[in-house]
């Protein structure tokens, strides 16, 4: 019988290893995992090792892909890179339908409180890619919240003397929020009434 406790108890306790899941959530997943059969239980455990395995960061934008280079950057081209956070931004973005451009994800935002610098994130990637690519327009897609306007105004004073347009999300993204949580029509809407930086 302990053992049994023991390896419910260690499944919870994984399942709080996932953001905004606590400890009753995680129960309830537990129990619903424990009501599942066999093969519904291997397949999730594959699921998550494959995706684990398989899953890496384009090596042009740094979203996620399943290859090298991920299928926006290699069916896309424009002029044009909108620059987020996190590749959930990216997913977000993708949803509203207002952009047809390429993505740079930057992993991170200048946050001084956590010790991440400009070294930290992948600036220098970005300004490697403006060198290279005939690119005319960076929009800064960052959260509206303390860090993400630091990041954007930081990226903005770099890409100025390049000779290119650099671009910020309208503020219908309410500040503090995250993208990923914005609706379709509030993201096209901050998209189209983008302002220079």
């Amino acid at each position: 019988m302990s053992n049994e406790l023991d390896s419910l108890n260690r499944l919870i306790n994984s399942f709080t290893f996932l953001p905004g899941v606590g400890k009753k959530t995680a129960e309830r997943y537990a129990y619903a995992v424990l009501n599942l059969s066999n093969d519904d239980v291997k397949f999730f455990s594959e699921s998550l090792l494959d995706a684990k395995k398989n899953i890496k960061f384009c090596s042009v934008c740094g979203n996620f892909t399943d290859e090298d280079v991920c299928n926006i950057c290699k069916t896309r081209k424009s002029g044009c890179v909108c620059v987020v956070k996190e590749p959930k931004d990216v997913v977000a973005i993708e949803k509203s339908k207002t952009y047809n451009g390429v993505y740079h994800v930057l992993h991170g935002t200048l946050n001084p409180l956590e010790g991440k610098g400009p070294n930290d994130i992948r600036i220098k990637e970005l300004l490697q890619r403006i060198n290279e690519e005939d690119i005319k327009e960076v929009i800064m897609a960052t959260n509206p919240d303390v860090e993400g306007e630091a990041t954007a105004s930081y990226i903005a004073k770099l890409l100025k003397p390049l000779g290119v347009k650099v671009t910020r999300i309208a503020q219908g993204v309410q500040m503090g929020s995250d993208l990923q949580y914005a609706d379709e029509v509030t993201l096209k809407k901050a998209m189209e009434d983008r302002k220079e930086m």
